[in-house]
């Protein structure tokens, strides 16, 4: 249990709760391939959890066990972090519209405070997505 206790930290726990349940089924043990893009996220998110751990740690109480290159190697991947993070998003607020979730229930999962506001998410994220894919960005 966390010390946080807002909604959104409740919502987040149970969604994890959830998702645990989720991969321990013997019929997901392999990921699936439209897993794909949530797997390589995650890869990410366990190489800037090393590091982060690394650079908290110090070999001799002077200096961080981690070396520079690691740390810009580490900054390299936010972006790609950042793209493949609002593509789960997309693909996810999809399914919940095709599963007939509204924007009202999406917002609430989201923490925003209105409809409009998840909706206008949505699009900012698509046109996002869209210009990376055009070049643009």
């Amino acid at each position: 249990m966390t010390l946080d206790s807002t909604p959104a930290a409740r919502r987040h726990e149970a969604a994890l709760e959830k998702l645990a349940v989720l991969r321990a089924r013997p019929d997901l043990q392999e990921d699936p391939p439209a897993w794909a893009p949530a797997r390589r996220l995650w890869d990410g998110v366990e190489v800037l959890s090393k590091v982060m751990d690394a650079s908290t740690r110090s070999p001799d109480g002077d200096e961080p066990a981690i070396a520079t290159d690691d740390l810009a190697a580490a900054l390299a991947l936010f972006e790609d972090l950042r793209q493949q993070l609002d593509h789960l998003e997309c693909q996810v607020i999809m399914e919940a519209r095709r599963h007939g979730m509204d924007w009202n229930q999406i917002k609430d999962q989201q923490s925003l405070k209105t409809p409009q506001a998840a909706a206008q998410r949505y699009q900012r994220l698509m046109t996002r997505l869209e210009e990376i894919r055009q070049g643009m960005r």
